[in-house]
């Protein structure tokens, strides 16, 4: 019989909210924090999940503890702050992070949670909260051998590709890698819807075009729907999170000394946006943003 876990969530979001319900299928004990962030949880807690009113008490009954919230400022305040999981941290009890943070932090961070007695790794999720509900995220580690091999029958209840991308941090560098790429090519195909509007071009015959030549692939099908119906619920990601992403990205670059010319005018794009208080729209809406210029 696999090893059965006590497991702490912290951020039972769009995408904890997945990984929870996997968890708890697998098998394994939940017990998660109580925030406002939280989707509904009544079915996680009719599974046999727990809710508790800390970090700290979240640490205290758990022997992993996986942290899912927005990014670095939120991953250093539920660790740190008080009440927060170091307090109530256990010797080798393993600390998975799987938001999407700026790895010189994510670096910081490990040293502090190993010199509290813990065991960390990053493990950086791509897809989307219906793979993440079907227990098929793509997980990107940052971890020694021993603590990924470790873990590893965990993070198979709830994911379908898992890469161990190197030692800690390297999940986070390569995630950030990923979404630069991937909000990339999303802010130039959606510059390019829009330019295509403007220009007298029906939506049919510019996803014709781009779909049998060089735009085609897993970006374009994700913006499909809003170009075709309207319809933002193939990428569901917020505005303002593209612009942390793509933010964190610049400063990893900066980081490592890498060029990344093209990455500050995407940023620049993703804020004149959220300035305008469009930050909580879908990305696919970008396309009619772009268009009422």
């Amino acid at each position: 019989m696999s090893r059965q876990y006590r497991v702490g969530m912290i951020g039972v979001g769009l995408m904890g909210h997945g990984i929870a319900s996997n968890i708890l299928r697998a098998g394994n004990e939940l017990r998660f924090l109580d925030h406002p962030g939280n989707q509904p949880v009544d079915d996680l807690l009719a599974a046999g999940a727990s809710r508790l009113a800390t970090a700290r008490e979240v640490a205290e009954t758990s022997d992993v503890i996986i942290l899912c919230v927005t990014g670095t400022p939120q991953v250093e305040s539920v660790l740190f702050d008080q009440d927060g999981v170091l307090e109530g941290l256990s010797p080798d009890t393993i600390v998975i992070d799987c938001s999407t943070a700026i790895p010189r932090s994510t670096q910081t961070i490990a040293g502090k949670v190993e010199a509290a007695g813990g065991r960390f790794l990053d493990a950086a999720m791509t897809r989307t909260p219906k793979e993440a509900a079907e227990g098929r995220l793509n997980l990107i580690v940052g971890a020694t051998g021993d603590l990924f091999q470790d873990v590893r029958p965990l993070l198979e209840s709830f994911s379908e590709h898992i890469t161990h991308g190197g030692p800690v941090s390297s999940g986070h560098k390569l995630k950030l890698l990923h979404n630069y790429v991937s909000l990339g090519f999303t802010a130039v195909l959606a510059e390019a819807a829009a330019a295509s509007r403007q220009a007298g071009i029906d939506d049919d015959v510019f996803l014709e075009v781009l779909g049998n030549g060089g735009g085609g692939g897993v970006v374009l099908e994700r913006l499909r729907p809003f170009i075709n119906d309207a319809d933002p619920s193939g990428f569901r990601f917020s505005l303002s999170n593209s612009l942390k992403d793509v933010g964190y990205y610049n400063a990893m670059a900066g980081d490592v000394g890498a060029s990344h010319q093209v990455a500050e005018a995407i940023e620049a794009l993703y804020s004149q946006v959220n300035d305008q208080g469009e930050g909580d729209r879908l990305v696919p809406e970008l396309i009619s943003l772009l268009g009422e210029r």
